[in-house]
C-alpha cells in the first residue's frame, strides 16, 4: 500500500511539473516554441532518472497534449494546421520516450552493477569469516550467524542432512520453514519467494549431499545463492578434514604415548624387579646369612616393592587427571601443615640429605585439597633429590604474591638445558642428559602441573646450567583468613 501511495505521488509531481512549465511559458510569451519543447524534454529526462520509465512516459504524453493545445496553432484547440507541427510533436514524443527508456535502462544497469558489487563484497566477507573458523563442532551454529552478519539478513538457517538438524540465527517471524529446507536439499534446486524475501538453496559438494540453507530478509541473486552454498560446502568439508586429521593425530599421539609409557614403565620396573629377584634368590638358596645380612636383603625387597607401587600409583594418577576423574575437596590449610604433610611423604629424602625450610608465615592459609596439594610438593622434593648431587641440601620456601601463596623448591643439581625448559612439564619427557642415568617415567612433573592448575594456580621452573633449578608453584590464598590475619 505504501509503495502504491509513493508511486501515485511521483505521477502527481510529474503532472505538477508539466503544469508549472506550461504556466511559466504561457506567461512569458517571448520564448520560442523550441525552448518550450526542450524544457519539457529536460523535465521528462530528470523524472526518468529519479522515478523510472512509467512516470516519464506519462509526462511525455501530457507534454505532447499541452504543446498541441497551448503552443501549436491553432492555439486552444487539439488540432494542428501545419503538417510540420505533427512531425515536431511526433519527434518530441519519440525523443522523450526513447531518451527516458535509455536513461531508465542505464539506471537499471548501474543499480544491477552496484548490487553485484555489494554481493561480491558480502561473499568475500562471508568467505573470510568462514576461513577463520577452526572449531568443527561450532561450525553449524556459526554459519547462519555469519550469513546474517555478512548479508545483513533478518535471519538464516542451515540444515544438515546427516544430523537431521536445523541450526538457526537471527529473529525469525515467521521462522524459516524446516520442511522447505529439507525439500531444497533433496530436490537440489533453489526455492525462492522474492515477494516475501525468503530464499532456500541446497548445499552440495560434488555427489555429497550436505544439506541446505535459508535466508530471510536479504535480496540475493541465484548466482549468489549458489556461491554461498559452495562456500558453506567447502567450509564443512574443510572442518570435516580438520576433524579427521585431529582424530588421526590423536590416534598417533596415543600410540606414541603408549610406546613411551611402555618403554618407561618397562625400564622402571626392570631395575627394582632385578633387585627383588636377586635378593629373593639369595634368601631361597639358604646361604649362611647372618641376621644383619638377611635384614638388608629384606629391606631391599621392601624398598623396591615401594618403588613399584609408587610407579603404579603415578600411572593411575596421570590417567585419572587426564580423564577428569578427580573431584577436589577444597578446605583452608596452613602453609606449615601443607609443607609438613609433604615432608612426611618424603622421609627417605630427609634421611639422605638436609632439607631447609624457610616459611615467611607458616600460619598463612591456602584453599586446597590437602591430599592432592601435598603430592605436588612431594613430587618436587623427590625430583630435587634425584637430580641433586649427594649431600647437597634442598631448600623449601614460601611467600605471598597478590592472592596466592608461592612455594619454591630449590636444588643444587646440574640444572636444565635452556632448550628443554619448555618441555620439562610434558608427559613422559625426561632430560636428554639424565634419562639414562636417573630412574623415572617423566610423570611426576606433569602430575604436579595438572594438580596445581586444577587448584587455579601456576607452576614454572627457573634453571641455570651447573647451578641447579628452582621450581615455583602457586596456590590460592584463603582471603577470609587474610582479612582476619
Amino acid at each position: 500500500m505504501l509503495k502504491q501511495i509513493t508511486e501515485f505521488g511521483h505521477y502527481a509531481v510529474g503532472f505538477a511539473t508539466i503544469v508549472l512549465i506550461t504556466v511559466f511559458f504561457r506567461h512569458e510569451s517571448s520564448f520560442a516554441v523550441t525552448t518550450v519543447v526542450l524544457s519539457y524534454l529536460l523535465a521528462i529526462l530528470i523524472a526518468s532518472s529519479r522515478w523510472g520509465l512509467g512516470v516519464s512516459v506519462f509526462m511525455s504524453a501530457a507534454s505532447m497534449l499541452v504543446l498541441d493545445y497551448f503552443f501549436f496553432p491553432p492555439v486552444g484547440h487539439f488540432t494542428i494546421a501545419d503538417p510540420q507541427d505533427w512531425v515536431s510533436l511526433f519527434a518530441f514524443l519519440m525523443t522523450s520516450v526513447i531518451g527516458s527508456d535509455l536513461h531508465a535502462r542505464a539506471r537499471r544497469q548501474a543499480e544491477e552493477a552496484n548490487r553485484r558489487k555489494n554481493e561480491v563484497e558480502q561473499l568475500y566477507e562471508f568467505s573470510r569469516e568462514l576461513l577463520k573458523l577452526r572449531d568443527p563442532l561450532g561450525l553449524p551454529n556459526e554459519v547462519p550467524r555469519q550469513i546474517v552478519k555478512s548479508f545483513r539478513a533478518a535471519a538464516a538457517a542451515l540444515y544438515l542432512a546427516d544430523k537431521k538438524e536445523v541450526f538457526r540465527s537471527g529473529a525469525e517471524v515467521p521462522p524459516l520453514n524446516a520442511m522447505r529446507l529439507q525439500s531444497a536439499a533433496v530436490n537440489d534446486y533453489p526455492d525462492i519467494d522474492r515477494s516475501q524475501g525468503v530464499y532456500y538453496s541446497p548445499v552440495r559438494l560434488g555427489s555429497w549431499l550436505i544439506g541446505s540453507f535459508g535466508i530471510l530478509g536479504s535480496r540475493v541473486s541465484e548466482q549468489t545463492l549458489e556461491a554461498i552454498g559452495t562456500l558453506i560446502a567447502s567450509a564443512i568439508d574443510r572442518a570435516h578434514a580438520i576433524e579427521m586429521l585431529g582424530k588421526a593425530e590423536a590416534v598417533r599421539e596415543n600410540e606414541r604415548l603408549k610406546s613411551v609409557l611402555l618403554d618407561a614403565v618397562t625400564h622402571d620396573f626392570k631395575t627394582p624387579l632385578t633387585s627383588i629377584k636377586a635378593s629373593a634368590t639369595s634368601l631361597l638358596e639358604d646361604l649362611e646369612f647372618n641376621k644383619h645380612q638377611r635384614k638388608e636383603l629384606l629391606v631391599i625387597i621392601d624398598e623396591e616393592c615401594d618403588r613399584i607401587n609408587r610407579l603404579i600409583g603415578e600411572t593411575s594418577e596421570m590417567a585419572r587427571l587426564e580423564a577428569g576423574d578427580v573431584t577436589l575437596e577444597f578446605a583452608p590449610q596452613t602453609v606449615g601443615d601443607l609443607i609438613s604433610a609433604a615432608l612426611g611423604d618424603c622421609e627417605s629424602v630427609q634421611s639422605a640429605r638436609p632439607i631447609h625450610v624457610e616459611m615467611k608465615d607458616p600460619s598463612r592459609k591456602v584453599i586446597v585439597d590437602l591430599s592432592w596439594a601435598r603430592k605436588v610438593l612431594a613430587h618436587l622434593i623427590r625430583n630435587a633429590d634425584l637430580y641433586s648431587s649427594p649431600g647437597e641440601p634442598i631448600t623449601i620456601s614460601s611467600g605471598e604474591n597478590n592472592d596466592f601463596v608461592e612455594f619454591r623448591v630449590a636444588d643444587k643439581g646440574p640444572g636444565i638445558e635452556e632448550s628443554e625448559i619448555n618441555q620439562i612439564f610434558d608427559r613422559f619427557y625426561r632430560g636428554n642428559s639424565q634419562r639414562h642415568r636417573i630412574p623415572g617415567t617423566g610423570m611426576g612433573l606433569p602430575i604436579a602441573k595438572a594438580i596445581v592448575e586444577a587448584h587455579g594456580g601456576t607452576i614454572e621452573v627457573v634453571s641455570r646450567k651447573g647451578h641447579g633449578s628452582i621450581f615455583t608453584f602457586s596456590l590460592p590464598m584463603d582471603r577470609g583468613a587474610n582479612e582476619n590475619h
